[in-house]
């Protein structure tokens, strides 16, 4: 009797000898997608983390936000030009389109992000934006008249009674910084960033087709620096940031590379390997791995409320998003 490891040698050698077919592009590919789609997910779960942490120091957020870009500036412009090679130079409805994009998905939005979180936890903040493909939904009907299917519509239903039963907890309890006036205001705050960024993705398929995905990323996110540090200079004095606590700034450089940056090439690269509905599938771990992080990190208290709204949010977008492809 041969040892296993022998006959399973040689099984695998008839196999190929009998022409046994090889694996194809797309099984792969699966492993790795799906590890960078993960990896992505955790990456940019990360930044609601960081910039609660940051908070600590009490740094503001237009600060806080230039700081993030300042640092992302050079990698998304090198992004932007990597990407830009040997491709047409852009016309100047290509650099409106760019700037309204960058503006609106990557500027305003992260803007208000920032400001939201300084008034709610890190794993209400990511429920909130994690609703951001039922607002996609919604402005293709308001604008194009696209009608959602049933099982859409229910998915929509059981994620926003997810967030909103972790809405009315943190309203009723008051465990946020100001009470449950500042949950209600940062909960608003971080929706309307969800909206912003909404509009981004709706407008921004013309974009990706013309200058393609890595060019427009590069292109957006660098105008959104710009943009960054064009409110910084207008709202608070130069050399504010210099006197901010050394950790800010290694937070901020933390946050423009492992949670900005890093995330944006992984789920790239994941697309390109596994799709994108499989990698929105994978993206559902993100709001887990905020709250964890939250736990374990920050000391966020984890509840029923929590556990709850959270069981939900991710149900009805997985409902949500397996109907809608």
């Amino acid at each position: 009797m041969w040892p296993p490891a022998i006959r399973a040698a040689t099984a695998r050698r008839r196999g190929i000898e009998a022409g046994a077919p090889p694996l194809s592009a797309a099984q792969k590919n699966l492993a790795p997608g799906l590890v960078l789609a993960t990896l992505g997910a955790i990456a940019f779960s990360g930044k609601a983390i960081i910039v609660k942490l940051a908070y600590r120091h009490g740094v503001d957020a237009v600060t806080l936000i230039m700081l993030r870009m300042l640092f992302a500036l050079p990698i998304f412009a090198l992004m932007a030009w990597w990407a830009g090679r040997g491709k047409p130079a852009l016309t100047g409805r290509d650099w409106l389109g760019v700037i309204g994009l960058g503006f609106s998905g990557y500027y305003l939005s992260s803007f208000l992000d920032f400001a939201g979180l300084a008034y709610i936890s890190a794993s209400f903040e990511r429920l909130i934006l994690y609703l951001n493909p039922t607002l996609v939904l919604f402005f293709g009907w308001l604008l194009y008249r696209r009608r959602p299917s049933r099982p859409q519509v229910l998915g929509m239903i059981v994620s926003y009674a997810g967030v909103l039963l972790v809405f009315g907890h943190e309203l009723l309890a008051g465990d946020t910084q100001g009470g449950g006036l500042a949950a209600a205001w940062g909960a608003f705050l971080v929706f309307l960033s969800a909206v912003s960024y909404a509009g981004y993705l709706v407008y921004s398929g013309e974009f990706v087709r013309r200058l393609g995905a890595l060019r427009l990323v590069g292109l957006a996110t660098s105008v959104a620096c710009l943009f960054c540090l064009a409110q910084y200079a207008l709202l608070l004095p130069l050399d504010t940031a210099l006197r901010v606590a050394p950790g800010v700034l290694w937070l901020s450089v933390l946050n423009a590379t492992l949670c900005t940056a890093v995330p944006v090439l992984m789920v790239m690269m994941a697309i390109e390997r596994i799709g994108p509905a499989m990698a929105a599938q994978t993206g559902m771990v993100g709001p887990l791995s905020t709250i964890l992080m939250g736990v374990v990190i920050l000391g966020e208290p984890f509840t029923a409320w929590v556990a709850a709204g959270t069981a939900l949010v991710i149900a009805g977008i997985f409902v949500f998003t397996r109907t809608g492809r």
